[in-house]
């Protein structure tokens, strides 16, 4: 098993170079199936969710040849099986994604139903209505969903929450669908738009991605032979911006969106940071003592809710009482337990976090519970007097690549090690 050591209370100084969006590049692989012929992916992050995607597309039939650590050739032509039910699919949120590209491609799916990180209630009925809509019929048997549709006719769609993984497959679903599908209250994050920039590169005819209405006239063929390059990891990038001002150093983010980053951006302002904005990186550095925010996670354009754990443990030094309310997930402060190991002083209730500002976090050992939560506790371990221990790091390996590497080459005092 393998675990990270920090320790802490080191300034972040220097350059970080963001990898390509995890969310794009999770959607953007199933939809390759789709494809007729091959097509090369770059930027690529080189993480454990894509790891498991090109083993799933390559017991489907794909043949994936990697031609960097960040480029892939995929030549979906030979893809002859609409059942994908690997073990290791249970790990893998975005498992979901290859109902709609499989639906897409064959009118039936079978797949395992999707795993990942457990903060709350997260449903596919939204999923289920827009398969059915256009004219499947789905069965939930033995932990796998079973969809089969003699044809896809397109229709209207209206979502009764906005849910970008229910937006993402039925796109895949409807791109090569009889006549056009509309879907109304659509979501409209950055992953959504690259994946409709993918699929039309390939032939597909969408129209309104990044709004909340998205019309898809069906094509019979989806053509490969392209290069497509995902874009920036939105996340990823506002991890390094939190910890920069957490460490109250001096990092210049680059290979980003900036536009992505202004809910962000304006919050960390709001705080006491210092931002500065170029063409495609952002500077952040901090001088002066964080400032008390209030906080709302919302659907992009708002503040992303992947972003909340991390902002919540620089909360934890800032002056005054914060609170953050969690407009996305029912439950996703289950990781702030592990921050009062550290003497943190937080108070959840419900969907809300009330955060009192200390002077200081303590190192302590602590777990990653998921995804971005581990992020939040390396973040944790940056800020502490003294050494953090971080488990179930296999959490943070699934979204962030090389998070340990990069933050060494800015300063921190941070090591992998194994244990037994």
């Amino acid at each position: 098993m393998e675990k990270l050591v920090i320790r802490g209370q080191k300034r972040l100084k220097g350059e970080v170079t963001i990898s390509g969006a995890k969310n794009a590049a999770v959607a953007i692989l199933p939809a390759a199936i789709l494809s007729d012929g091959n097509c090369t992916i770059e930027n690529i992050p080189d993480i454990l969710d894509i790891t498991i995607l090109e083993k799933i597309m390559t017991q489907l039939g794909a043949k994936i040849k990697k031609l960097n650590d960040f480029s892939l050739e995929i030549d979906a032509s030979g893809i002859n099986s609409y059942t994908a039910t690997d073990n290791q699919l249970g790990r893998l949120r975005a498992s979901y994604y290859l109902m709609g590209a499989l639906l897409g491609r064959f009118k039936k799916a079978v797949v395992s139903f999707p795993g990942g990180c457990d903060f709350g209630v997260r449903p596919i009925d939204q999923h289920i209505k827009g398969f059915e809509a256009l004219g499947a019929k789905v069965e939930i048997e033995h932990g796998k969903v079973i969809i089969n549709a003699n044809k896809l006719v397109g229709t209207s769609i209206y979502l009764d929450v906005v849910s970008v993984g229910a937006t993402i497959n039925i796109m895949l679903a409807a791109v090569k669908a009889e006549g056009t599908t509309t879907i109304e209250n659509a979501a409209k994050e950055p992953h959504i738009v690259d994946l409709a920039n993918f699929l039309n590169a390939m032939g597909a005819d969408i129209k309104g991605a990044g709004t909340d209405i998205i019309k898809i006239k069906g094509v019979k063929v989806l053509k490969g032979g392209h290069t497509y390059t995902i874009i920036p990891d939105q996340i990823e990038a506002g991890t390094f911006m939190i910890a920069a001002a957490a460490t109250r150093g001096d990092v210049l983010v680059k290979n980003i969106i900036p536009k992505h980053m202004e809910s962000l951006t304006a919050k960390l302002q709001e705080m006491n940071a210092r931002i500065e904005e170029f063409d495609d990186s952002i500077r952040v550095y901090c001088k002066d003592k964080i400032q008390k925010v209030n906080i709302k996670t919302l659907p992009y354009p708002g503040f992303p809710t992947d972003l909340q754990p991390p902002i919540t443990v620089l909360l934890c030094r800032a002056e005054g009482t914060s609170t953050i309310t969690e407009g996305v997930w029912d439950n996703r402060f289950q990781y702030v337990d592990e921050l009062k190991r550290m003497g943190a002083k937080i108070k959840v209730e419900g969907r809300m976090a009330v955060i009192e500002g200390i002077s200081k976090l303590s190192g302590a050992p602590i777990k990653a519970l998921d995804l971005r939560a581990g992020a939040a506790m390396v973040i944790a371990g940056l800020m502490a007097r003294g050494e953090t221990t971080i488990s179930n790091i296999e959490y943070i390996d699934r979204g962030y690549e090389r998070l340990d590497e990069k933050l060494k080459a800015l300063g921190a005092d941070i090591e992998r090690i194994t244990t037994d």
